[in-house]
């Protein structure tokens, strides 16, 4: 009975491991090899758990007007590197590097660098990296 115990209790232990593991596999969703740019107009900045987003207007080189989805860290993570909400207002135009998303239909990024012109602020996926 015990070994039954002990078997069932390992796994259960992996069967709930396994999402967790696929849900930080962000190889699944971003071509983490390549690197593109965007730059527009915020619209949507949310700062939410587990990941937060960015949304940004996009002109496209045929002048139609794409709603782009950045994914970004939790807020935990952002927070300690001092962004929070009222760091980036709709209307702020960004420029923003990140990984794209394996279907180019989705128009989503994994966030790499943010910068806003106006101001000079800017932000990197690495520690105390400067964004030029």
């Amino acid at each position: 009975m015990t070994r039954y115990l002990m078997a069932a209790a390992a796994a259960g232990v992996l069967a709930a491991a396994t999402p967790a593991l696929a849900h930080h596999s962000f190889a699944a969703t971003y071509l983490e090899g390549q690197s593109v740019t965007i730059e527009g107009q915020l619209v949507q900045f949310l700062l939410r758990n587990p990941h937060s987003f960015v949304h940004v207007m996009v002109k496209e080189p045929d002048g139609t007007t794409v709603r782009y989805v950045v994914e970004w860290g939790a807020p935990a993570q952002l927070g300690s590197q001092g962004v929070t909400r009222d760091t980036l207002k709709p209307g702020d135009y960004v420029v923003i590097s990140g990984n794209p998303g394996r279907n180019t239909a989705d128009h989503r990024l994994r966030l790499l660098q943010f910068k806003r012109p106006k101001d000079g602020w800017s932000w990197g996926l690495l520690p105390a990296e400067k964004v030029d």
